[in-house]
């Protein structure tokens, strides 16, 4: 994107939605932030254009906050999403790098469980210490050289904080990739990256109050009948009694378009609440 924009953006530095964010605004001014609420609200509260915030990781799922957050707590907008690959790698400060026995590991607890059979096998005695994000394990290595431990993070890390790769690709499968969202408060669609690139439209859909049975299959009608393809749905509790549930789910097509806004007029009929993310493209970030 060649406009300048600001940036809110899960820090601090080189963490995987630092890289997912420079991958859609390299010339804009990015803004670390130490939480998803604290980016979505950068955003909401117009003190940055747009906020880029993980969603879905390969191996791990859905990230519960960030669906959460925009569901119960804001009205905002998917303008794109960035497909990034992840690869994990102990580091460690240079001052260590000749120990290989550590005191404690610490990363974001998604990385710590995508490099569960590497730290079995290898450090199956050294505890592991979940922490903010990737990079901010990074960070606090980099700043403790008298302390004999370890970070999981990305080589961006190694080389903005100063640490060594002990071991390098360390994550169990190496198909791993993260969704995030670039989120805005405007409903509009961010430049399309690519001829070859599908449009997709995410949706938050609440059943009727009444509960009926069958629920769930008479919505996938809706999409069915009309050959709407679901690349994905899923289910998060309402917070209002257990057993209550929202669906989240991503349509392979425009909303504007005319199967769309039938579908979205059936939903109304069925009693079912729709709260659109709006329609977007996906970039690839190397």
């Amino acid at each position: 994107m060649e406009q300048q924009h600001r940036i809110s953006y899960l820090g601090p530095k080189a963490s995987f939605t630092h890289l997912a964010a420079l991958s859609v605004f390299p010339e804009s001014e990015l803004l670390p932030f130490v939480s998803i609420p604290e980016c979505i609200e950068a955003v909401a509260e117009g003190k940055v254009d747009y906020a880029v915030v993980p969603l879905e990781n390969a191996l791990e799922g859905s990230v519960p906050l960030t669906v959460d957050y925009l569901f119960h707590e804001v009205q905002l907008f998917v303008t794109a999403e960035v497909l990034s690959p992840i690869r994990q790698h102990l580091l460690v400060h240079p001052d260590n790098a000749g120990s290989d026995s550590f005191e404690a590991i610490y990363s974001h607890p998604h990385a710590l469980a995508q490099c569960h059979k590497f730290l079995y096998y290898t450090y199956k005695s050294t505890p592991l210490q979940p922490y903010s994000s990737t990079s901010a394990a990074a960070k606090m290595v980099s700043e403790l050289p008298e302390r004999n431990i370890a970070a999981i993070a990305n080589s961006f890390s190694a080389e903005q904080y100063g640490l060594e790769v002990k071991h390098a690709d360390i994550h169990d499968f190496h198909f791993n990739h993260t969704r995030f969202y670039v989120l805005s408060k405007v409903n509009h669609h961010l430049k399309k990256p690519g001829d070859d690139v599908q449009v997709k439209t995410t949706l938050m859909i609440s059943p009727p109050e009444d509960d009926r049975s069958g629920v769930l299959h008479r919505v996938l009608s809706v999409f069915a009948w009309r050959q709407l393809n679901l690349s994905k749905i899923e289910s998060r509790p309402l917070k209002t009694g257990l057993g209550d549930y929202f669906f989240i789910a991503d349509v392979l097509e425009d909303e504007d378009a005319p199967m769309m806004r039938g579908a979205f007029e059936e939903l109304a009929a069925l009693g079912c609440t729709v709260k659109t993310l709006g329609s977007y493209y996906t970039y690839r970030s190397e």
